[in-house]
């Protein structure tokens, strides 16, 4: 049973119940809304990093980790929704987006504690893309396609991540604060993109339903 009536047929019903002319949209409107709400809620999410390391100068790893997880999930509804097709996507899409982020970040956190440096990076996004992906590809009944939404995940995400990572090690000890808006809005721009293409994938049987109308 998909989660949250984000299959293609409740989704398609739903549009039909609305009475209203579908929007839907393009692969390139999905990529553009991820990376632009992505990398508000990027800079946002990441915001208790400098709070505890710079001004405070305390907490933990895991207290770090804990605000950063509840920004993300609290601000993604308002910046993110519309990428799911139809009324309804608010909702819906805070109780998708809970469910995949925290496995997202569970795994990351995992083999970051594992592994460190590179290799618990590396590991960490890849991991965290495939349990994202899964998430996703349950949700909208689209597990044929979990190889293409990992992919989408994966490919940007790691680019984005890694970008951050290049300008965090160049500019943190003479610009830190600089180096932590830089990593955050990289991390947006490639998690964001990567987040638009994979719920385009994932709702390509939605979209094919309602073309048929």
């Amino acid at each position: 049973m998909p989660l949250f009536e984000l299959d293609p047929q409740s989704i398609a019903a739903r549009m039909g119940a609305a009475g209203n002319p579908p929007s839907i949209p393009t692969c390139g409107n999905s990529i553009l809304r991820g990376i632009a709400g992505f990398t508000l809620l990027s800079i946002a999410g990441f915001a208790p990093w400098p709070i505890l390391d710079l001004w405070l100068r305390r907490g933990t790893e895991v207290q770090l980790y804990s605000f950063c997880i509840a920004i993300f999930i609290a601000m993604s509804g308002p910046l993110l929704h519309r990428l799911i097709i139809g009324p309804g996507s608010l909702v819906r899409f805070y109780k998708l987006f809970a469910v995949a982020f925290l496995a997202y970040a569970a795994v990351w956190i995992a083999f970051w504690v594992w592994l460190r440096g590179p290799e618990g990076e590396f590991t960490g996004v890849l991991g965290g893309s495939v349990a994202m992906a899964a998430v996703l590809a349950f949700a909208f009944d689209a597990r044929k396609s979990l190889l293409r939404i990992i992919g989408a995940l994966f490919v940007p995400n790691a680019l984005g991540y890694f970008a951050g990572g290049w300008f965090e090690g160049k500019l943190a000890i003479d610009h830190r604060l600089v180096a932590m808006f830089l990593w955050g809005v990289c991390y947006g721009v490639g998690f964001g993109a990567g987040l638009g293409l994979a719920f385009h994938i994932c709702q390509a049987r939605a979209r094919a339903a309602l073309a048929g109308r």
